[in-house]
């Protein structure tokens, strides 16, 4: 008995691959190919589902131009307003500076007019000028992954409005006779404060690296460098990467800030009184 070549095997298995008993199992199931119809419905499906996508890609590709032309102008329009806004300051400045050169040069005492002037400096709303501070902090760079490569959304090193506050507030403790933040000066009615992921001081936005520029005593820098809220945003830039430095500054100035709006305190007018003329009471 002679045993089959291997060629023949081999051929044999690649003719039939499926062995007899599963081929019989198969056939006693109905295992067929599917129908044409199916065939046809799948393919009519996908070149539906193919024709949805190329209208609704030449859609978006279409209104691109008009969505991105409405930023622009949107842009463009806060940009013009922004430099109209500080043209006006700038002319605010130039006015108030000679409403109070002519103010002094009314005054025939120059007692008032310094009398004045430090008033104005002290309130806020006078140009003063001086040695004193200026604290830089500015917001950590962005985490990136290290794995994917992708920017991580959440970063806690960014510079909140509280902490503009915690310094300012820092600096005044520390004997500043007067600060600002990015050059807007802070009086006692200031704020500062967040709208829409931007901070504001007195409704101006400053955006980072933020500089708090305080006048004070010649040792100010080393006054706040001691204290608590310098130490906390020490701490910030080991642990979080924020950007934080004090360093003093020779021969600064400070512009004054627009005066407040007056108020006026009126008697309130008498009411009649509810109780009828000649009645009794108590």
């Amino acid at each position: 008995m002679t045993s089959p070549r291997r060629d023949d095997l081999l051929g044999e298995l690649f003719r039939n691959p499926l062995d007899p008993g599963y081929a019989a199992a198969a056939a006693r199931r109905g295992d067929a190919p599917a129908p044409r119809s199916g065939r046809w419905l799948t393919a009519v499906a996908m070149l539906a589902i193919g024709f949805l996508l190329a209208v609704a890609y030449h859609q978006v590709v279409q209104a691109a131009p008009g969505t991105s032309k409405a930023r622009d102008d949107l842009v463009a329009d806060v940009r013009a307003r922004q430099k109209t806004a500080d043209d006006l300051q700038r002319r605010a400045a130039d006015l108030r500076a000679q409403v109070d050169q002519a103010r002094d040069d009314a005054l025939a005492d120059g007692d008032s007019a310094a009398r004045l002037r430090d008033l104005a400096a002290g309130t806020g709303t006078g140009k003063v000028t001086g040695d004193g501070v200026a604290v830089r902090i500015a917001d950590a760079p962005p985490q990136v992954d290290p794995v994917t490569g992708r920017t991580q959304d959440e970063n806690l090193g960014v510079v909140l409005d509280r902490d503009l506050q915690d310094i300012a507030n820092g600096l005044w403790q520390s004997g500043a006779e007067a600060v600002a933040v990015n050059g807007q000066r802070l009086t006692a009615t200031g704020t500062i404060r967040a709208a829409g992921g931007v901070i504001l001081v007195d409704f101006r936005p400053v955006t980072s690296p933020y500089e708090v520029t305080a006048i004070g005593p010649p040792d100010l820098a080393d006054q706040f460098n001691a204290s608590a809220t310098a130490k906390r945003f020490k701490r910030y830039v080991e642990e979080y990467r924020m950007q934080f430095s004090v360093k003093k500054r020779s021969n600064l100035a400070l512009a004054g800030s627009a005066e407040p709006p007056l108020q006026y305190a009126r008697t309130p007018a008498p009411t009649p009184s509810s109780t009828p003329s000649g009645g009794p009471t108590r």
